[in-house]
């Protein structure tokens, strides 16, 4: 737990978006902030219609685009690193500050686990005795030819029983982090699958039986279905009381809307960024 005067920071709570908004608002924050135009910012939203974001560096081509079409969902590239996640039926959430702040402090690795108190404390109060494991940074576990997030657990991501349940990435520019993640609230965690490329049926096959023993959901570790005002609540109180936060509920500022649409229409929503190979 961090102690001290707390610091001020604002709480955002999103209605269901596309893909492509969320990424630009993630970003807009990011920008804001790390220039000290807006607050440090705990952001909790959700994705509509479903979507798969990739890595910053995934390459396109790992994606059935035509059978991730037929099923009605989008794509979207993240400013972060890492592999494919299909966000639905998960409570999402993104911090952005200044790189100066008590939390944001120091290395990826070094941020990462002070924030994890956080997450770990979100999900206590959820009903779950999650662990956080520490993982040398050149750690090798995830294959190079695996296009899934969340079949591996990396540096301090959070794990129930062995198996992962909030994968998060960061990004930095200049003076400013970016740190987001995704809790599976239920769901079959093995449809990405069906919308990614592989060299054949039993590698799929392979990847699915990886996946479940490797990840789970909120709802396979408590029993009951996650609801996502909950989960919400729950992240909220732990970030206050277990990293010194002092929250308050603000929106984005006219500002940030500007820079949001227009980082929508001329990045996150455009083939040039989402299918660069």
């Amino acid at each position: 737990m961090m102690t001290g005067a707390p610091t001020q920071w604002r709480l955002l709570r999103t209605f269901p978006a596309q893909g492509a908004w969320n990424m630009a608002v993630d970003e807009a924050i990011l920008e804001s902030a790390s220039k000290g135009e807006a607050p440090p910012t705990l952001r909790l939203y959700a994705w509509s219609p479903p979507c798969l974001s990739l890595g910053y560096a995934q390459p396109a081509n790992d994606v059935n685009l035509e059978i991730l079409k037929s099923f009605g969902w989008e794509v979207v590239r993240r400013p972060t690193g890492g592999r494919a996640i299909l966000h639905t039926d998960e409570l999402t959430y993104s911090i952005s500050g200044k790189n100066l702040e008590p939390q944001l402090l120091g290395s990826v690795l070094e941020s990462y686990q002070r924030l994890s108190l956080g997450l770990l404390e979100a999900l206590h109060l959820l009903g779950i005795e999650a662990d956080t494991p520490r993982l040398s940074p050149n750690s090798t576990q995830k294959s190079n030819f695996n296009p899934v997030c969340f079949e591996v657990p990396s540096n301090y991501e959070i794990t129930y029983e062995g198996k992962k349940l909030i994968g998060s990435a960061q990004a930095r520019r200049k003076s400013g982090v970016l740190q987001h993640g995704s809790l599976p609230l239920n769901g079959d965690l093995t449809r990405i699958l069906d919308v990614l490329n592989f060299s054949g049926s039993q590698t799929r096959d392979s990847a699915r039986k990886n996946l479940l023993d490797h990840a789970t959901t909120l709802e396979r570790a408590v029993g009951y279905k996650g609801d996502w005002w909950i989960a919400s609540y729950a992240f909220e109180a732990a970030f206050k009381n277990m990293l010194n936060m002092d929250l308050q509920k603000m929106d984005l500022t006219p500002k940030e809307g500007r820079r949001a649409f227009e980082l929508y229409n001329q990045k996150y929503n455009h083939q040039d960024w989402t299918l660069k190979r």
